[in-house]
Formats: structure tokens, sequence, C-alpha cells
């Protein structure tokens, strides 16, 4: 499936998107491990840099092609693109 990144989840993952192979039956809770495994902190922001995928996963929403997708327990499919939308600031 194709995860794109958005905002400070694109800074805390250090790329715009990627492409990520899990068994299927996996839920959006399991990719969302994976990811947090295979990009691990950068830094820290009192040292300048991004603040972890992980904590940026905890406060942000999601869209499973283009459809917000609350639920972590949703079972995703491989062809599904997955949006990483931390909280925007501004209005």
């Amino acid at each position: 499936m194709l995860i794109r990144y958005f905002g400070a989840a694109q800074a805390a993952a250090g790329v715009e998107e990627e492409k990520v192979v899990l068994p299927e039956g996996s839920t959006l809770a399991a990719v969302l491990d994976v990811l947090v495994r295979e990009h691990p902190h950068p830094g820290t922001l009192s040292t300048g840099g991004a603040p972890a995928l992980e904590t940026v996963i905890a406060r942000s929403s999601f869209l499973r092609n283009e459809i917000a997708c609350k639920d972590r327990s949703t079972v995703l499919a491989d062809q599904d693109i997955i949006d990483i939308l931390p909280p925007f600031a501004g209005g």
C-alpha cells in the first residue's frame, strides 16, 4: 500500500510517501506500528529536529483512499492509499 505523509508527519518520516507491504488482513493499527518502527526518532524539537513519528501519529487523522478512517482496527488492502494528516495550525 502507499503511505503519504503530510506536514509534521512528512518531517518525522523524512519522506513524502512510501510503499509498505504487509500481510493480507493487516489493520491500520498494524501499519502504523510498522511505520513507527521503520522511522526511529530523528531528534528532539529542542535541538531543532523533527518530532518522533510516533508522537505525530498519536495526534493525526487518517484517510483511506481519500475517505476518513477513524477506526484503527479497519482491515486494509494492498492497493489502499493511506494519508497521515497531523493537525494543521491556522484556519
